[in-house]
């Protein structure tokens, strides 16, 4: 199938109108009182919690997002429901988390949003929609289109000199073997690029932590390879993959190589780490610096 811009944009348009739908959804029911359960897929807390606002939030992408599967002979990969396997036989599919940093939303802290990507068959991410239901703000990205955030064109300024390095990164981090050398590696990286230090921030919600790059250049986000099933899916990155393209930025893995966003066999993220900066020169310093940690 052919993805001109004509189809991409129309398709687009049905993302938007679910993602908002899914946002309002989860907006209403921030201050209800929340039903947790726990799912068996990953290993770390937030990839385990999920509540009923999940489902209800899925369901309400899916019923504007389902009919454009048999019309356009694509797949589906949600987080609330199992892979079929379909993702690797069509040649698209949609890639859903209704709600990305469900810890931040039973927290009614900020980090929570609905993240939605259509994603060809070879992994290259063709859109991208991010709505975060606390500050309202929609963010969206067309392959060949250019990326936007609440209509406006997005346009990474060049890093500030006047403000430090800042990595964005999981909860889970504080707990990493290499923290205190990353921190040490951040403040090197600082000083090589005139900023006046480092610092490291711990909050959830993979999609916000990586969107938050795209107005704050000093940001960075990654995370390192691990074993296991842990350190995200395809559905915590191929939204915003899609709109750092667009905008020149990095979204690529800890090496620098393309994000596997049609990986076979699982859709978790863990086994090439990833990393996401505003740009080139701080990427692969910290590109670098993996490799100088890697080798210890």
């Amino acid at each position: 199938m052919l993805f001109d811009d004509e189809l991409l944009s129309q398709l687009a348009k049905q993302a938007i109108a679910a993602a908002r739908a899914a946002g309002c959804l989860i907006d209403a029911n921030r201050q209800t009182g929340i039903d947790v359960r726990r799912k068996e897929t990953g290993t770390s807390a937030a990839s385990q919690i999920v509540t009923e606002v999940d489902h209800k939030a899925q369901a309400a992408i899916l019923e504007i997002l389902k009919p454009t599967c048999s019309v356009h002979d694509l797949a589906l990969l949600t987080e609330e429901a199992p892979d079929n396997g379909q993702r690797r036989e069509k040649p698209a599919f949609w890639s859903i988390d209704p709600m990305d940093g469900t810890l931040a939303f039973i927290r009614n802290t900020p980090g929570f949003s609905v993240s939605i990507a259509l994603v060809a068959r070879d992994g290259t991410p063709l859109i991208g929609v991010v709505h975060d239901p606390l500050e309202q703000d929609l963010f969206h990205a067309v392959r060949g289109q250019g990326a936007f955030k609440n209509g406006q064109r997005i346009r990474v300024p060049g890093l500030d000199p006047e403000k430090p390095l800042l990595l964005r990164t999981d909860l889970s981090f504080q707990s990493d073997p290499l923290l205190e050398q990353t921190a040490a590696g951040l403040e090197e990286i600082a000083s090589n690029l005139g900023l006046p230090g480092a610092d490291i921030r711990f909050q959830v919600g993979a999609v916000m932590n990586a969107c938050g790059i795209l107005e704050s250049p000093n940001t960075c986000y990654f995370k390192y390879p691990r074993t296991g099933n842990s350190g995200g899916s395809l559905w915590d990155y191929a939204a915003t993959a899609c709109l750092f393209d667009e905008v020149g930025a990095v979204a690529s893995d800890i090496e620098g190589r393309p994000m596997e966003l049609n990986r076979a066999g699982s859709t978790f993220m863990n086994h090439r780490g990833i990393l996401y900066a505003g740009h080139r020169e701080l990427a692969d310093r910290i590109i670098e610096m993996h490799r100088r940690l890697a080798d210890r």
